[in-house]
């Protein structure tokens, strides 16, 4: 029970935090420079521009009526937490574009504002929550019917919002600009989830594979796996070697297995997550 309060505790500060800083990144670069990054951030950018109507009132209004429909849809911690970061991000929003914007330029604002609230995003949807918008409308579409795409809807919402920011204030390079800021928004989000560490996962198929396992395990210290499979073309049974690394030791494995066999068969991709010793537990 201690446990479960503390981790809602630090996930309700993370909501908190990550709100402030897709504040910042809304009232700093996007709002001044009237860029949208989608979601109901987006209507009010248009309703502040044509009616001089707050940003965090908008954002606030729009999302009463969606969190009463919600209440009894998406759970109680969901919903107080995300109750909680739809207030402080309003909030936030209101106090921080009181203060002087960091640039004009739109190219940097979209830069910089894609990437901020990219982070603060990522922060909040880490912490199991969110702060209302499009996000939470995902989630009751998502509960209402299953079988439509959470990602599909958010990428429709997101390019229905920015398409009325071109159409409103009458300006294309407004939805130019906005959909790098929504792309490097989902790249920080990426980032978030995933890490730097992107590990390296190679496929090596060799005459040599027993030597090959032993070299990397006793130079690299990396393990290797092996599997059986067959050759399709000459019908022959082979010994696969699956070896997973981090960037720094890759290009020592490659380089040691085509100095062994420079006739093996090497498939190199990118591996989102591994767990286990050597790598994240």
């Amino acid at each position: 029970m201690k446990k479960n309060i503390k981790t809602f505790i630090i996930e309700i500060l993370g909501t908190i935090i990550g709100a402030l800083i897709m504040a910042f990144a809304v009232s700093q670069f996007l709002l001044p420079n009237e860029l949208s990054s989608g979601g109901f951030s987006g209507i009010a950018t248009i309703t502040y521009y044509l009616f001089n109507i707050p940003v965090g009132t908008v954002i606030l209004a729009l999302n009463i009526p969606l969190f009463i429909m919600s209440v009894f849809k998406i759970g109680r911690n969901f919903f107080i937490k995300s109750l909680i970061g739809t207030a402080c991000l309003s909030v936030f929003i209101d106090v921080l574009e009181k203060l002087p914007p960091l640039t004009e330029d739109k190219f940097l604002a979209c830069i910089y504002g894609g990437i901020i609230i990219g982070i603060g995003t990522g922060i909040i949807l880490k912490s199991n929550s969110s702060t209302g918008g499009s996000d939470l409308l995902t989630h009751m579409i998502k509960k209402y019917n299953s079988k439509i795409e959470m990602g599909n809807s958010l990428v429709f919402i997101d390019i229905t919002i920015v398409t009325l920011n071109v159409i409103f204030l009458k300006k294309i390079e407004i939805g130019l600009y906005s959909a790098i800021a929504i792309y490097l928004m989902g790249k920080m989000i990426d980032i978030i989830f995933e890490g730097i560490n992107l590990t390296k996962l190679l496929i090596i198929i060799s005459d040599k594979n027993e030597e090959i396992a032993k070299k990397i395990g006793a130079e690299i210290k990396r393990g290797t796996t092996g599997l059986y499979g067959k050759g399709m073309y000459k019908q022959d049974k082979k010994l696969i070697l699956i070896c997973a690394t981090g960037r720094r030791d890759f290009a020592n494995v490659k380089q040691l297995v085509l100095k062994i066999d420079p006739n093996a068969f090497l498939i190199v991709t990118n591996s989102r997550e591994v767990l286990g010793y050597g790598f994240k537990t």
